[in-house]
Order: C-alpha cells, then sequence, then structure tokens
C-alpha cells in the first residue's frame, strides 16, 4: 500500500471514544458562520471525541445559543476559550482574527487548526491536506493552516497521478459556489433571484451572471485567490518545479467548486490506469461515464466530503497531458471536512 494511502487510512478508520481522551477540550472558532456550522455539521457526523465543546465568536455573538446533537450551547468569547486552554482549536473566523488570536491559543498548548490565508505561506507553519502530507506534522506544529478550498480539491485529486507521472504543469481554470464568500453573498444572490433589493458583496449581480474575480487583484494581473492557488499548490506538493497557472471565477451555484484542470505530466499515461490509481485513491470519488451523462456536478457533491473526478480524456494538443473535471463541496472537503480530519490524524497519532 502506498505510503499516503495509508497515512490516510489512520485516521479515516482511527476509532475513537470518550474514555480514550479525557479531559479534551475542543474548540471551534467563528462557530456562528457558514464554515462554523459546517465544522459542527462534520464533528456530529465524524463521532469526533471531546470532553468539553466550546463554541467561540466575535463578542457581537457571545451569549447565542447553538444546538450541537441536540444540545444547546452558549457562544463565548475569545478570551474566555484562551483561558480554558482546550487542547484542539478549529479555527474559521478570518484572517485578522486568526493573525491576533492563533498565538494566544498555541501560547496554552493548544493545537490550533486555521482555516483562513493567515498562515498558509508562512515558512515555519504546515499546509496540510491530510491524505498527502499529514506525515509532515509534529508535536511541535502548534497553528496548522488549512489550505484554500479550490486548492486542496485539486491537490488531492492530482497526488496519486503525481506520486505515479510526475508533474511539470498545471492550468487550472475554477467555478466556485458563492458560498465560498459566505453567508452575505449567498444572500445577495437569492435576493437578485427572488426580484429583491440586495446588499451587494460583490461589485456586479451574480445571479444569471460569472465573475471572473476572487478576491483583490494583485499588481501582476492576478487575483488573490488565483496566487494562493499557485503557491499553495508547490507548499503542498514540497516542489517549487511544478508551473501553475490559474483563472478563478465565481459563479451563482451553492453546491460546491468546480474546476477544469489540464496537467502536464512528466511521463506518459495510460488512461486506464489513470482510472484505476484515482479510484483507489483515499477521498477521490471518479465518476466518468459521459455516454451515460456521468459526470462530477455541485449540485451532488453538496453535503459529500469526498472530492469527484470525471471527464478524464488526453489533451491531443500537447503530449503526456490530461484534462480532468474536479468538484467538491467548497464548505466540505475545502474548509470544513479537511480540518477535522487534521485533528482526527492528530489525536490518532499521539500529537495531543
Amino acid at each position: 500500500m502506498p505510503e499516503n494511502e495509508s497515512v490516510a487510512l489512520t485516521f479515516v478508520l482511527q476509532k475513537f471514544s470518550t474514555t480514550t481522551f479525557k479531559e479534551m477540550k475542543l474548540a471551534v472558532v467563528g462557530a456562528t458562520g457558514l464554515v462554523g456550522s459546517e465544522i459542527l455539521e462534520v464533528l456530529a457526523e465524524h463521532n469526533f471525541p471531546f470532553d468539553e465543546l466550546l463554541l467561540v465568536a466575535s463578542e457581537r455573538s457571545v451569549g447565542k445559543q447553538i444546538d450541537y446533537k441536540g444540545k444547546p450551547y452558549t457562544v463565548i468569547g475569545l478570551e474566555e476559550a484562551v483561558s480554558l486552554k482546550p487542547e484542539v482549536a478549529i479555527f474559521s473566523a478570518g484572517g485578522s482574527t486568526s493573525t491576533e488570536w492563533a498565538p494566544k491559543f498555541a501560547e496554552v498548548g493548544t493545537i490550533v487548526i486555521d482555516n483562513s490565508s493567515a498562515w498558509r505561506m508562512d515558512p515555519t507553519k504546515k499546509l496540510i491536506v491530510p491524505e498527502i502530507n499529514a506525515k509532515e506534522l509534529t508535536k511541535e506544529d502548534k497553528i496548522i493552516a488549512n489550505p484554500n478550498c479550490s486548492t486542496i480539491q485539486m491537490v488531492l485529486a492530482l497526488e496519486p497521478l503525481r506520486n505515479r507521472y510526475g508533474i511539470k504543469r498545471i492550468v487550472v481554470s475554477t467555478y466556485q459556489s458563492v458560498t465560498g464568500t459566505g453567508k452575505a453573498a449567498v444572500d445577495q444572490m437569492m435576493a437578485e433571484r427572488a426580484g429583491e433589493k440586495a446588499d451587494m458583496v460583490y461589485p456586479h449581480k451574480i445571479d444569471m451572471n460569472v465573475l471572473p474575480h476572487i478576491d483583490v487583484f494583485q499588481e501582476n494581473g492576478y487575483t488573490k485567490e488565483e496566487m494562493k492557488m499557485i503557491k499553495e499548490t508547490k507548499k503542498i506538493f514540497s516542489d517549487d518545479t511544478i508551473q501553475v497557472t490559474a483563472t478563478t471565477v465565481r459563479i451563482p451555484t451553492m453546491g460546491g467548486h468546480s474546476e477544469a484542470v489540464n496537467v502536464e505530466f512528466k511521463e506518459d499515461f495510460d488512461l486506464a490506469e489513470v482510472r484505476e490509481l484515482l479510484a483507489a485513491a483515499p477521498g477521490v470519488i471518479v465518476q466518468d461515464d459521459p455516454a451515460n451523462f456521468i459526470y462530477p456536478m455541485p449540485i451532488t457533491a453538496h453535503k459529500k466530503d469526498e472530492v469527484f473526478v470525471g471527464r478524464l480524456r488526453r489533451d491531443e494538443s500537447q503530449a503526456n497531458t490530461l484534462n480532468m473535471w474536479i468538484v467538491a463541496d467548497n464548505l466540505r472537503k475545502g474548509a470544513a471536512t479537511n480540518a477535522v480530519q487534521i485533528a482526527e490524524y492528530a489525536l490518532a497519532n499521539g500529537l495531543i
């Protein structure tokens, strides 16, 4: 069994009991947001073990009630959460909050798993997709970065092919859900769809439209989202020789992100073997039967933890090059699921 598969199986199949980790405190920071809500769903589905659950948010949300498995929890503030010294804190509260508060949690011994972009390119922090590089983690890693949602699904699908053929170049165009921007963006789209006045999150109407613009534009003409995909891919694969270019696009969907990926390998490939490698990869599901209209779509990936791959075909214009279509729920594997899996790996491997 390849090493990446055994690493994935370590946390996928590990069974936990609430008696194994006594006095285990788990904090979810940003618990009232879209990703925070999804984290709670994933924790419940995975039966993640803890003795005490701390739901944490900004001061304006302190005192609110949130149900988890039918039990009400009162939202607390960041200072109180730090004073309680949780073993693990899963952050989904934005970059500025992570920059200020993640080190404070780390100082009291908490392992922080951060969904923002604050720590991803910090050379002292690990950028983790568990199926690929969880083995890099040690007990000294107190702040662990969760990659960008669009990066996670792409690298997970490419990992088994990279191990077999090597990668020279990746060209990716994304079709990203409004949920990636948050609840306010969903509200804008739904208001526009209903013909109502919308509070504008985007610079243009999003319903019945496509915006070739995610995050802020950089001096080189790329957006920050595009540069995230470029830089994070190289870091996760620990390979600066891979050439990556990206165009990231916002579309009016809610189920997940889709990506058209054109990847040039160092060696030639066999399409049947490509399908076999992908089908055997942990966390990947192949949906590639175009004759019967079977291919990945965000509407069917919604609320799923896996990454779906299809439309596999050789690029006839260039040697050793494959076209792929990759879809995943950006709030799940692109954020909440990946973060919970990191925590599961840390527990299963004695890092806490």
